[in-house]
């Protein structure tokens, strides 16, 4: 079965945060080809947005979303990045659509400070998640009830997994490899990217 892995776009989303994952998951899938090359596509990865059109990310890059909330196909896996979220947190629309989206997915991720869209979705009630060192504070203050970790690079709850910031998205991606494929294709993704995985969150 191929996997479907969706990646949230929004204005000011932290270049890396998707980019990353983006990444992991195209090359996992095609050093799965390689090692099997008869078998199907194990990833199929592509992003989501509020709207159709360019958008600018966190320092300018322009990209192009995939497809929209309105007109995407299943997704499986749902990658929330972060950036600039006060925008979005306001968005009911993409709120109500992470939600809706997770009531379907196997699994709902977060990178950095998408911890606070995966929050204000209502994804981590009686779960601990983290994020990025800076923001810590701010998701505390904001989801006072929410238990949040420090010094951690990922968090698997089951069915949500948040990340620290930036370059920690990367090695969470690397788990959710593991996690849906095998360690073995985990590990060679990793040395394919020339990374040094942290896998043991």
């Amino acid at each position: 079965m191929t996997v479907a892995v969706a990646i949230y776009l929004f204005p000011d989303s932290e270049v890396l945060d998707f980019a990353g994952p983006y990444e992991v998951f195209t090359c996992a899938n095609r050093v799965f080809k390689r090692l099997h090359p008869e078998a199907e596509d194990i990833f199929r990865v592509f992003t989501v947005a509020r709207d159709s059109g360019l958008l600018r990310a966190r320092a300018g890059l322009e990209v192009k979303p995939d497809f929209t909330i309105e007109s995407h196909p299943v997704i499986n896996v749902l990658i929330v990045p972060g950036g600039v979220i006060t925008a979005e947190l306001e968005r009911r629309e993409v709120i109500d659509w992470i939600a809706s989206q997770h009531s379907k997915t196997m699994l709902t991720a977060s990178v950095c400070t998408g911890a606070f869209l995966l929050a204000k979705a209502g994804l981590l009630r009686g779960k601990s998640a983290t994020t990025h060192w800076e923001d810590i504070p701010d998701l505390r203050a904001m989801f006072p009830d929410l238990p949040v970790r420090e010094n951690r690079r990922w968090i698997d709850e089951g069915a949500v997994v948040t990340s620290a910031g930036i370059s920690a998205g990367i090695d969470m991606c690397l788990h959710l490899v593991e996690r849906l494929a095998s360690r073995e294709l985990a590990l060679a993704t990793a040395r394919q990217l020339e990374v040094e995985w942290h896998d043991n969150a």
